[in-house]
């Protein structure tokens, strides 16, 4: 594992390139975590991941990169979930209020700083005191993803607890009824100042590594630099555009005719 956790890094404002993965496959997560991004960042929300899988990939991962889990939601069982995973941060979705944002922080902390239950397989190998020694190195995300968040902002990131914002530029869009996360810039703007104003990083969701790179000159301390969704969707369209336009002419054609 790298020398420098995730909160270190977050606090000396390193900034933090994600891995993006989706697709539920150990095999990619193995290849992502080897690169040695600032993170990876497994979906449960989104992806095709599943409990076993999960387990799978966190373990192989966090020996190379640090691993943070987006939850399938703020519920205390996921969030556990993840932390039992051996994650060593926690992304919890569609946060739109302060208190919101304390309790999903309360419920990834054991007692006395927290709920978290003590249990999960890795955890229990580790013993008590790694449980309780935890506390201090799980990072604590919480993801700003409607409008409602937005007009939360401040609260959210001066709720207890809470390590990093995180702006999810899809489901935001959405909400404000936009077809392109581009146009959210005010929103997103907002939300970063806020977050910075109570002294914590802010990250942000994005498509491409230009963009991401953008967003780190922009004051931004997390960004999306890759996805295994789009390196799949990429390189197969790519691999095709370099086909001789004869040979592709030709398929057209052949699936034209069957059809």
């Amino acid at each position: 594992m790298h020398d420098t956790p995730i909160l270190s890094m977050l606090r000396e404002r390193q900034p933090l390139d994600l891995v993006w993965l989706s697709l539920g496959s150990t095999a990619i997560a193995e290849i992502a975590a080897q690169q040695r991004p600032g993170a990876i960042v497994i979906d449960m929300q989104h992806g095709l991941w599943d409990r076993l899988s999960l387990e799978a990939a966190v373990g192989i991962a966090r020996n190379s990169t640090r691993v943070i889990v987006r939850c399938a939601d703020d519920s205390p069982s996921s969030i556990a979930q993840a932390l039992d995973a051996g994650a060593h941060s926690v992304l919890i979705p569609l946060i739109e209020s302060g208190s919101a944002a304390a309790d999903a922080a309360a419920a990834s902390r054991y007692p006395p700083q927290g709920l978290r239950s003590a249990g999960g397989v890795r955890p229990l190998l580790r013993g008590v005191e790694a449980m309780l020694a935890a506390n201090d190195t799980v990072a604590v995300g919480v993801m700003i993803e409607t409008v409602a968040g937005v007009e939360q902002a401040s609260a959210i990131a001066e709720a207890k607890g809470v390590d990093y914002v995180f702006i999810g530029t899809g489901d935001l869009a959405m909400s404000r009824g936009a077809t392109k996360p581009g146009t959210l810039d005010d929103d997103c703007e907002q939300v970063r100042r806020a977050v910075q104003a109570a002294g914590l990083p802010c990250g942000i969701f994005t498509s491409s590594a230009a963009e991401a790179a953008q967003r780190f000159e922009a004051g931004y301390a997390m960004a999306v630099v890759a996805n295994d969704i789009g390196l799949v969707k990429g390189g197969i369209a790519d691999a095709r555009a370099m086909l001789d336009p004869r040979h592709r002419q030709a398929q057209t054609g052949t699936t034209q005719r069957r059809d």
